[in-house]
């Protein structure tokens, strides 16, 4: 028997506006500053009521519902979860969760883990408890929750399979990568008869799984009687009590009377489904039987939705191997550099295409081709506009005519190859590749300046 472990995740669904107001739903130093983003209703203030919830978060929470294989439920009731922190400036937080709630989605599973349920709500403001400040820019953005069984056996499976879930999320576009997650984390061990500790509120996947371990070595020394919550300290790598576990009743849901109730239709779910792409394990396992692309390069293919779309359209056209290293080496390569993502450049699959058949059939130099991607950061172009100019060059007599000038103009890395040193060759290779202007065909060079070399 070993211990159990349940999460509580919460992510920020991707929307421009709050779930009950129009303000933006940008918060956090990296967004805006503080008390901006702000009206009468996010800030409650007096005879202010909520506006209807936000359609788009609405349907971002079904999105993620139906990539969890979840129910859909036809009717969303929002309750009032009431308790009394600075954070809430209504005394309650407007949530589809409680014993009397009906969540968004109920009964799923992911990647072997049962999913309790999907619910959707309202975040609080963020408060500082050092200094009493609110900045109520987060307050009233649309979290969703997903709330799984308690089926993880240890921090290494949460870790894995936060990963896949992230990644599996990412493909409908419906969390904040930005904002990251949040998790309440649920531990219990044999010992205790399984008595559950919830730690609260930690944010990041490395601070999951350590949160984890950190609460599975504490209990089994200290041997927890009644069930508590807790916080998790990662400068001092402990977690800390904070109160006695709050059961429902002490929250006093009730249903908001101010809010409508949502009635969600057959053609509505249908038409939402039909929204859900492939997961990234099914596309794994695609790229890899199908297509005979090299495990590793297939993970990182799956690892974002526009990679492996923009990836599939190419494969139609062009050789999958070639494909696979312009791709995941060279695109790669490009974005990283500029610390941009594929979403924040408009890189059109004919024209990734084009580049790769032009290489194909030998009309661009590999070096060639590359510099025509890193022009690409904004957005592509047909390469075949500018490829008249820089095509590659395959004319013996104009090849060697540059292989001589390499040979006077590096005296030293002569020198050195025929002392043996092998890699002077390559640097041979680039001189002359520098005075062609990357144009010269590589396997030509190459012949010709062993051949002078001898």
């Amino acid at each position: 028997m070993s211990q159990k472990i349940g999460l509580e995740i919460h992510g920020y669904i991707d929307t421009k506006e709050k779930l009950f107001c129009t303000c933006k739903s940008e918060h956090g130093a990296k967004f805006a500053k503080p008390n901006i983003n702000i009206c009468p209703i996010c800030t409650a203030q007096p005879g202010c009521k909520p506006m209807p919830p936000n359609s788009s978060a609405i349907e971002k929470a079904i999105q993620i519902a139906l990539i969890l294989k979840c129910k859909i439920n036809n009717q969303l009731n929002f309750q009032r979860k009431h308790y009394s922190w600075p954070d809430l400036p209504k005394g309650y937080q407007n949530t589809l969760s409680g014993p009397h709630a009906i969540p968004v989605g109920e009964k799923g599973e992911f990647l072997g883990i049962k999913i309790r349920e999907c619910h959707l709500e309202e975040d609080p403001a963020a408060w500082n408890p050092k200094t009493g400040e609110i900045d109520y820019n987060r307050s009233g953005t649309p979290l969703i929750e997903i709330v799984t069984e308690p089926d993880f056996k240890d921090s290494e499976q949460v870790e894995e399979w936060l990963k896949q879930l992230i990644t599996a999320l990412g493909y409908v576009k419906a969390i904040d990568k930005k904002a990251g997650i949040k998790s309440d984390v649920n531990v219990s061990i044999p010992e205790t008869n399984h008595t559950r500790i919830e730690i609260k509120n930690v944010n990041s996947i490395t601070n999951i799984k350590n949160s984890i371990d950190i609460e599975i070595k504490r209990q089994e020394k200290e041997l927890p009687i009644k069930q508590e919550t807790r916080r998790f300290n990662p400068e001092k790598q402990t977690t800390e009590k904070m109160r006695s576990k709050e059961e429902a009743q002490d929250y006093r849901f009730i249903s908001d009377p101010d809010l409508p109730t949502i009635n969600l239709t057959k053609s509505r779910i249908d038409s939402l489904k039909k929204t859900i792409p492939e997961t990234p394990k099914q596309k794994l396992e695609k790229l890899i039987k199908k297509h005979k692309i090299q495990k590793k390069s297939a993970e990182i293919l799956t690892k974002n939705i526009d990679l492996i779309e923009l990836f599939e359209k190419i494969i139609q056209k062009v050789n999958p191997q070639l494909a696979t290293r312009w791709v995941t080496e060279e695109l790669l390569s490009v974005l990283n550099y500029n610390k941009i993502s594929l979403e924040d450049t408009d890189i059109k699959p004919e024209h990734f295409i084009e580049l790769l058949e032009l290489i194909e059939n030998k009309y661009l130099t590999e070096l060639k081709a590359k510099d025509i991607l890193r022009t690409w950061k904004e957005k592509s172009e047909s390469p075949k506009k500018s490829a008249k100019s820089q095509s590659q060059i395959t004319d013996d007599k104009q090849i060697l005519e540059w292989v001589k000038q390499a040979i006077k103009k590096s005296t030293k890395a002569v020198e050195d190859y025929k002392a043996g040193v092998q890699k002077a060759l390559n640097f041979l290779i680039g001189d002359v590749m520098q005075i062609s202007n990357k144009r010269a065909n590589y396997q030509k060079v190459k012949e010709l300046l062993e051949k002078e070399l001898e």
